[in-house]
């Protein structure tokens, strides 16, 4: 059994208490306002700061998600865009980098992670939790 660092529990206590208290944001808010804002917009709209400077992309609704896919929101169909391992238009060419792998190259980065994949599923699980709770 691998042991678990400090930085690996400094990490799920982060998640953990990022969604209690007054004023804290869950880890996939925190996600959502460092990684998606931009081109997705505070709302989830797709009307980002940055979204009228896409090359033709639209910038999809991410509140209609759910709706637009018969009522059940798309777990694997949007772990698979973050990730990276889908091929989305708005995300550019393959070459470019993906949620997914920022988030592998910043675990592995500190010495100190143990397990990079569960630090990347942490926080793209995280990200698609909050992705359903803004869901019209």
């Amino acid at each position: 059994m691998c042991k678990i660092r400090n930085t690996t529990l400094a990490l799920l206590g982060a998640t953990l208490l990022s969604t209690t208290g007054a004023g804290a944001i869950s880890l996939g808010e925190f996600e959502y306002r460092n990684s998606c804002v931009a081109c997705h917009g505070e709302s989830g709209k797709g009307d980002g700061p940055v979204s009228d400077f896409l090359s033709g992309a639209e910038v999809p609704d991410l509140t209609a998600l759910q709706k637009n896919n018969n009522g059940v929101f798309p777990v694997s169909a949007a772990y698979e865009i973050i990730d990276g391992t889908a091929e989305v238009g708005a995300h550019g060419m393959r070459d470019m980098l993906i949620w997914g792998a920022r988030y592998r190259m910043r675990a592995e980065a500190d010495p100190d992670f143990v397990e990079p994949d569960a630090y990347v599923r942490t926080r793209i699980l995280a990200l698609i939790e909050y992705l359903v709770e803004i869901q019209e």
